[in-house]
């Protein structure tokens, strides 16, 4: 394979990051010259794995990731993203024009840039894609969005911003969730309606997991029978009630050593005094711990869920927003998990359903059987061989 310059363009979150950066060290490793575009948060990250950074000022840091908006709120603030993103992209790689772009669903300047500089470009998504008859199905909420003015206002600006730079796809709904070509870096049996796919455009690579020995490292105790992680993911954090309950559910439990995350925005004084067999962090390196632990409290992020998965992990999962309550229904379907509320359940609820997850046969034996075959029909390999075939010959 003639040796090809591949631009990566992304987001500043671990859930957008994290599901590539593999396939990024393995298109370097290869011998490809592979640029990533990113906030200058993520520099060390794709520097890491062997790709040359290309920073951009994102909107989309210092806390600013629209977790506490409606879908609505949310939206808009990705859109100021996109819009503030494509002429610094423009710039970056005016005079470096990539053979190919490899594009993250939150990296929509890429594809208008591809489309105007006769680029090939490749779609990169980190969670579900579109099916035969999605668009029918979620057209009550897009009724229901464009009958607010904000929303309205939305999807107006996001179609004249597609139009203003001569975009060939103007509905805003088709440009993000109908790409030309795309590589779902999640598994199959995570995809809803899997069976009406396009299997000529979108093909199923994922997960792709490395050892993220930059993400730090963690000790298990020795005297831990079995692990328990619990962690909310990186944007819905601010949970310190569900944190006390979780301590009193899970302190002092008999042969349980329990990891619990709290993100950046709680402070470990509020959960009090804490048992011996609970250690709190505000970050911790979530992948090494789960190949390590016997169960995993979630907020059913795909990144999280798919991890879950690969380490076949039994999860009990408490869904916060946007896809994480499909995700939180199809682990169910999958017999691997159990559901949670987090703003309802008790501690002792909590630790309830948890022991029933946990002592549960066939829990164990479906996420084992899952783990194996992930592992084995998945990885960065195969999803850079894709990538290569897409590279103008």
């Amino acid at each position: 394979m003639q040796r090809a310059h591949i631009a990566v363009v992304s987001i500043p979150f671990p859930g957008h990051v994290n599901p590539s950066i593999e396939v990024v060290r393995e298109l370097a490793a290869r011998g490809h010259r592979v640029t990533y575009a990113n906030d200058t948060s993520y520099a060390a990250v794709v520097e890491a794995a062997g790709a040359e950074f290309k920073p951009y000022r994102s909107m989309l840091v210092n806390g600013n990731d629209g977790s506490e908006s409606d879908t609505i709120d949310q939206l808009t603030l990705f859109l100021d993203d996109a819009v503030a993103m494509l002429p610094q992209l423009r710039q970056a790689y005016e005079n470096d024009r990539p053979d190919l772009f490899l594009y993250d669903i939150a990296g929509a300047p890429a594809r208008l840039l591809a489309e105007q500089w006769g680029v090939p470009a490749v779609q990169l998504s980190p969670t579900f894609v579109a099916w035969d008859g999605y668009e029918e199905e979620m057209a009550p909420m897009v009724t229901a969005m464009r009958a607010d003015p904000r929303g309205a206002a939305y999807y107006r600006r996001f179609e004249q911003w597609l139009i203003d730079n001569k975009s060939s796809v103007t509905d805003s709904v088709a440009f993000q969730g109908r790409p030309q070509r795309a590589l779902v870096l999640i598994p199959r049996i995570m995809q809803p309606n899997a069976e009406r796919v396009d299997d000529s455009v979108y093909t199923f690579a994922g997960p792709i997991l490395g050892e993220r020995t930059g993400q730090g490292t963690w000790t298990r105790p020795a005297e831990a029978e079995n692990v328990l992680l619990i962690s909310l993911g990186s944007a819905f954090t601010e949970h310190p009630e569900f944190y006390r309950r979780s301590v009193r559910a899970f302190g002092d439990l008999p042969g349980w050593h329990v990891v619990l995350q709290i993100g950046q925005r709680v402070d470990p004084a509020e959960l009090g005094d804490l048992p011996g067999n609970i250690e709190v962090h505000s970050w911790v390196p979530q992948l090494e711990i789960l190949r390590q632990a016997q169960a995993f409290v979630t907020h059913g992020g795909m990144g999280g869920s798919t991890e879950g998965l690969y380490c076949g992990t039994p999860m009990l999962v408490a869904p916060q927003a946007v896809d994480q309550f499909g995700n939180a229904e199809r682990l169910v379907e999958l017999g691997v998990a159990r559901r949670i509320d987090t703003g309802e359940i008790t501690a002792e609820e909590l630790r309830s359903v948890f022991l029933d997850l946990v002592a549960d046969p066939q829990v164990r034996h479906t996420s084992a059987r899952i783990s194996r075959e992930l592992q084995e029909w998945s990885g960065a390999g195969y999803a850079a061989t894709l990538i290569e075939a897409e590279l103008p010959r």
